[in-house]
């Protein structure tokens, strides 16, 4: 592929900037993390107009359970109605915009807003409006549910858009369905569960973090210190850099880092041998009365898949939790990472799965502290020389045409590619 080496725009201003020159076939121009108008315009072009991750099954499991988060920076409750079908209703009340629900997760009846008292139905239906009388015949409550968005769901992911025309979310899944397959099979033959998250922020924009899923490039620099944590095996495992891993453009910003490959099928080489550092969790599985073969099944997937599969615009799949991330303004973004544990499965193989994560990704663990000030200097960094490109074109020469996209060698650059290729379409639509 051609590399565009044409110069950059001199100081163009937010309201004249051609946005589709802001991305070129190599490279991102830097204003796409410091333009505050850049900013409002991706979350009306890119967070109300595409599907946004907003949950698991798992968070919405009964009739009743809620979660609440956002859509881009609009705030949303994840609910499941009595009959079961799971809503995305806007956070505010229709009669003077106070929200209906603050808490992070919990278990109703219905939603009261606290201002006046108007009630909603599990499914967002207005039921209630303490003295009717006084709107006399000028209130239908027919006219006033919360507001709903389209919801779909695939491999127990839930996903919404404010779009009702846009297309079916399998359509815009295309083959990252596959791997989200994939890697819900770490559940080792159980139900996969959300079993709880840490929340925080850090000070730059949310496209830092969506490039850093499939960024393989940075792994053995950033995260020395944890690869100096872990045993001998382990670290030979995740010395990928070299290795036969790759990294895939999959269609609609979504793409997929393949760091082991041995590990991306979980049900796949059973008989191999149980790691040593799994060694005692096998035992304890083999003490609780379960066969060599469940075992075995448990154990492997307690590891985790060997990929990091994002999904555009705003959650990744990587190893054995989830990360969303939620832009709150150009240079502030919230992260949740919420760990996967195995619904009804052994207490055992849940533990080691814990503890797994708060090593790597927990709020004392090496990659969250590691990853987060990189992030941060990133945009620190991006604030000298207005007129500065950041660069992607790492893996750009040995890229090859696959059946579902392109792809190259495990620290090319080619899923942020994919993901700015995304935000120009969308951006320009």
């Amino acid at each position: 592929m051609a590399i565009d080496v044409k110069a950059p725009p001199a100081s163009p201003s937010a309201t004249s900037r051609d946005l589709a020159d802001l991305v070129r076939a190599d490279r991102a121009h830097t204003s796409l993390y410091t333009d505050p108008a850049i900013f409002e315009q991706e979350m009306d072009r890119i967070f109300a107009n595409c599907w946004v991750w907003v949950a698991h099954v798992s968070e919405v499991k009964e009739a009743g359970d809620y979660k609440s988060t956002y859509v881009g920076r609009q705030p949303v409750v994840v609910v499941r109605d009595r009959k079961q079908k799971i809503h995305v209703l806007l956070n505010r009340c229709r009669h003077r915009a106070a929200t209906v629900c603050e808490e992070k997760k919990g278990k109703t009846n219905s939603f009261v807003c606290p201002y006046h008292g108007w009630s909603y139905g599990l499914d967002g239906s207005l039921r209630g409006v303490p003295h009717p009388e006084s709107y006399g015949q000028c209130l239908d409550k027919g006219e006033y549910p919360l507001k709903s968005l389209r919801v779909e769901e695939y491999a127990g992911m839930v996903f919404a858009t404010f779009r009702e025309d846009i297309e079916p979310l399998a359509d815009w899944l295309g083959p990252a369905k596959k791997w989200m397959d994939l890697f819900m099979r770490q559940g080792g033959g159980y139900p996969i569960k959300v079993a709880g998250e840490h929340r925080f922020r850090f000070p730059g924009n949310w496209k830092i973090q969506l490039e850093n899923t499939t960024d393989g490039y940075h792994f053995p620099v950033v995260h020395k210190s944890f690869l100096s944590s872990v045993d001998e095996q382990t670290e030979r495992m995740l010395d990928f850099v070299n290795g036969p891993g790759f990294v895939e453009d999959l269609g609609n910003g979504h793409s997929v880092m393949v760091m082991i490959p041995e590990l991306v099928d979980l049900e796949d080489n059973l008989d191999a041998p149980v790691p040593a550092r799994f060694a005692e969790l096998a035992e304890e599985l083999r003490k609780e009365g379960h066969d060599e073969a469940k075992v075995r099944r448990i154990v492997r997937a307690v590891g985790g898949s060997g990929f990091n599969l994002n999904l555009f615009p705003n959650i990744a799949c990587s190893m054995a939790f989830f990360r969303v991330l939620r832009p709150v303004s150009v240079n502030e973004t919230e992260i949740h990472h919420a760990v996967i544990t195995m619904d009804g499965g052994p207490a055992a193989a849940n533990r080691a799965r814990l503890r797994l994560h708060e090593h790597f990704q927990g709020p004392m663990g090496f990659g969250t502290p590691d990853d987060s000030e990189a992030w941060e200097r990133v945009q620190k960094g991006a604030q000298a020389g207005t007129d500065l490109w950041i660069l992607l074109n790492r893996g750009l020469p040995g890229e090859r045409i696959t059946e579902d996209g392109r792809a190259g060698d495990v620290s090319a650059e080619t899923g942020m590619r994919a993901a700015y290729q995304q935000w120009k379409k969308l951006m320009t639509a």
